[in-house]
């Protein structure tokens, strides 16, 4: 982590992370690359995000575009891989990111698809807009200088009846074995990119958010099955999605 003097310089930006994702981002979309662990666990955070917002807002599953009239905020977004399909699902989506080599190859993928996103590189204590109905971020608050003020500022874009949906490792034996220890070495996550010391556990998070005067609603583990892949499971302990909405 960054230490206190470069975070209260760069607030939640860490500019070693930043840095080592931004070298990442030509590659970003190759399923097969150096973020293929995302593309993989991508359909799982999906299912978990439909279910949340068809829970919130009463839709029926059956829906293709259930964020229509919707403002959406991707946080940590890379090259867009969430974004997109939050674009696709009938949302107005803003994706920022810490890495402006992510938000250019984004904003060039997402022209190619003829998705309309509004890209910023730009952190989120510092994007100055809220009223966000659904705010999403996916596998980064680990990375960040300063997680409670990160969490101040995902609660800041939010509306007042809005979803916040949040995905990070737990702080377990069984996380380090699995997303460093395995992970990093052949299970084709880049070395370096994860410090265990930095995940936080449930019970961690829910109290940054409860600060933050959020309430959660929700918690999902997410599991892998040798048939079906990565899967919504009632076990937290590698990884877990976590919804909340202001108290």
């Amino acid at each position: 982590m960054a230490s206190n003097a470069a975070a209260a310089t760069n607030g939640t930006i860490d500019a070693r992370e930043a840095a080592h994702f931004g070298t990442m981002a030509a590659d970003w979309w190759n399923p097969r690359g150096s973020s293929a662990m995302l593309h993989k666990l991508n359909p799982v955070r999906l299912r978990y995000i439909r279910e949340a917002i068809d829970r919130r807002w009463h839709g029926d599953g059956r829906d293709f575009r259930p964020l229509t009239g919707r403002r959406a905020l991707d946080v940590g977004c890379g090259a867009g891989l969430l974004a997109e399909p939050l674009a696709r699902m009938g949302a107005a989506v803003t994706a920022i990111d810490a890495a402006p080599e992510n938000i250019a190859v984004a904003r060039a993928h997402a022209q190619a698809q003829g998705l309309s996103i509004d890209y910023r590189a730009v952190a989120v204590e510092a994007l100055g807009e809220g009223g966000f109905d659904l705010v999403t971020s996916m596998e980064v608050i680990e990375h960040v200088a300063d997680p409670a003020l990160f969490v101040r500022g995902l609660a800041d874009a939010l509306s007042d009846d809005g979803l916040l949906i949040v995905s990070t490792p737990n702080r377990t034996p069984l996380s380090r074995l699995a997303m460093i220890t395995v992970g990093e070495s052949v299970g084709g996550i880049p070395r370096g990119t994860h410090d265990w010391n930095s995940f936080l556990t449930p019970d961690e998070l829910t109290g940054l958010l409860d600060d933050a005067g959020l309430v959660v609603e929700d918690l999902h583990g997410i599991g892998f099955h040798p048939g079906a892949g990565f899967v919504l499971t009632d076990t937290i302990a590698i990884n877990y999605l976590m919804t909340a909405r202001r108290a």
